[in-house]
């Protein structure tokens, strides 16, 4: 391997790689260069063609696609480093390692820089890694392939202290569970509206043989002013209690409705931004919309009364709200992560502070650094990963790139997902997710059949596999959370 690093940085230096080398790789790092490729050699499907210089570009329809054959040494883990630059800015594109998802290629700007999908486990002997279009737009320069570094369990290491000083005692007993089983088994979850026997939770404890997930997850979104002032009929905080006196854990979204005045379209779906086009949170965080502030105000006092409903109760919350953030598929995320984070640290400020909420456990999930408000706001980073259909892989460069995102040890959890991981996987890449929390709909139920499980995304065997395996804890496996021990600083 060292020989061949050399190679590569040799022609690197004599022009014949033009890129693709890492810094890491060019300035004498610790990772061994296995090999350097062009795209432009390899199979072009599609759209996509090929540049002189090596590279490709034209991911513009569906169906483009450039494959490159590379060749293992030695079993083991491989780091995939793209040479890769966004035509217009900002891309993801999806690749792929012997047909199966490794991971999403994003380009961050219109310059070229690597892009790196981190510990992909590859067997001795030849392997296709392939680029499909997904946003597309890319011109892909190089693949450098380097033998991963070895990995570091001291990542599990996180510190029972919340982030809430004054958090409540049934806080600290979750959260002093939750580390205690960090790296050691993943904890089961599944949004369902409709509570704990909704069809989503029937549907999986029939088809895996009677086991329900340990963690239900429900949504706040209805108690925002605009669905209360539509007469919604909300249960959700009556069923979050329920599922605590039945032994499990309860997390809470919030698809927060925009208030009645910035609604331009349906108010059902007034949490998108196409549909309350008049919402500026940047001009409400400056402060040049007093109303509009006064407003958001309200509907974190309707919120706050629920919580404090479940607080009064003893139920402990793994709260995520102002989810997905960075996608700007929701508003509250649609004015750049500046207003984005002082509405974050505003909404921890009022409930915590001003409303007495002790009971919350904070799941920051914006899934993209810049989004980050502080390690002082945040107990666990979520990141929510649609893999696509029968996609079982462990999602490790997902997991280590959210690891990344905070200034110290915190808990990772894979906080929403639609198909399930493989958990064998998961153990051998060390993608050890605190818990997963699969979403609801069409990736437990077939459409149009509630009551029938659909195979669409997770195959039935699959399902049974991960409820049923060692790995993963089920809500029969949960200790008694109401007594659990504190664990020293928390």
């Amino acid at each position: 391997m060292v020989f061949r690093k050399l190679l590569c940085i040799a022609l690197a230096a004599a022009g014949l790689l033009a890129v693709g080398v890492p810094a890491l790789a060019q300035e004498g790092g610790e990772q061994d260069v296995v090999g350097t490729y062009l795209p432009g050699e390899g199979e072009l499907t599609g759209k996509v063609k090929a540049k002189k210089d090596g590279s490709v570009t034209g991911f513009e329809k569906d169906g483009d696609a450039c494959a490159v054959t590379i060749d293992i040494p030695e079993t083991g883990f491989y780091d995939l480093v793209f040479t890769v630059r966004g035509l217009g800015g900002y891309k993801e594109n999806y690749v792929w390692a012997d047909g199966a998802q490794a991971g999403t290629l994003v380009a961050r700007s219109d310059k070229a820089e690597d892009a790196a999908i981190r510990r992909v486990y590859l067997e001795a002997g030849a392997h296709e890694i392939k680029v499909t279009k997904y946003w597309g737009y890319i011109e892909w320069s190089a693949l450098t392939v380097l033998a991963s570094e070895p990995f570091d369990e001291s990542i599990f290491d996180v510190s029972p202290q919340l982030v809430d000083p004054l958090a409540t005692d049934n806080a600290k007993r979750l959260f002093s569970y939750l580390c205690d089983q960090y790296g050691k088994t993943i904890i089961s979850g599944q949004y369902c509206d409709t509570g704990a026997n909704g069809w989503e939770n029937m549907k999986i404890a029939e088809t895996n043989g009677g086991k329900y997930p340990a963690i239900l997850g429900l949504d706040l979104g209805y108690y925002s002013q605009t669905g209360v002032d539509h007469e919604v009929e909300i249960r959700t905080t009556e069923q979050a209690i329920a599922y605590w006196e039945k032994g499990g854990i309860v997390t809470l979204c919030w698809h927060w409705l925009a208030p009645e005045k910035y609604i331009t379209g349906t108010w059902y779906s007034a949490f998108r931004p196409e549909e309350c086009k008049k919402l500026d949170l940047a001009a409400i965080m400056d402060g040049k919309d007093e109303e509009g502030l006064a407003l958001l105000q309200h509907d974190i006092d309707n919120i706050a009364q629920q919580l404090l409903v479940m607080q009064d109760a003893g139920v402990p919350i793994l709260w995520r709200p102002l989810h997905e953030a960075s996608g700007a598929w929701f508003w509250w995320g649609a004015a750049g992560p500046e207003a984005y984070k002082k509405l974050y640290t505003m909404l921890y400020d009022t409930l915590t502070n001003d409303y007495g909420l002790h009971n919350l456990i904070w799941v920051w999930n914006g899934q993209d650094k810049d989004w980050y408000p502080g390690d002082e706001y945040v107990d666990i980073v979520g990141m929510d990963v649609y893999a696509g259909e029968h996609v079982y892989t462990s999602q490790i460069d997902q997991f280590l790139l959210n690891h990344g995102y905070a200034g110290s040890n915190k808990m990772v959890t894979l906080s929403e997902n639609g198909t399930m991981i493989d958990p064998d996987l998961a153990v051998r890449d060390r993608a050890m997710w605190s818990f997963f929390c699969t979403w609801s709909g069409e990736f437990v139920l077939n459409d149009g059949v509630r009551k029938t499980y659909s195979e669409q995304y997770t195959d039935a065997d699959m399902l049974t596999k991960v409820y049923n395996s060692d790995l993963v804890i089920t809500r029969d496996e949960l200790p008694d959370l109401k007594t659990y021990p504190i664990k020293d600083g928390g």
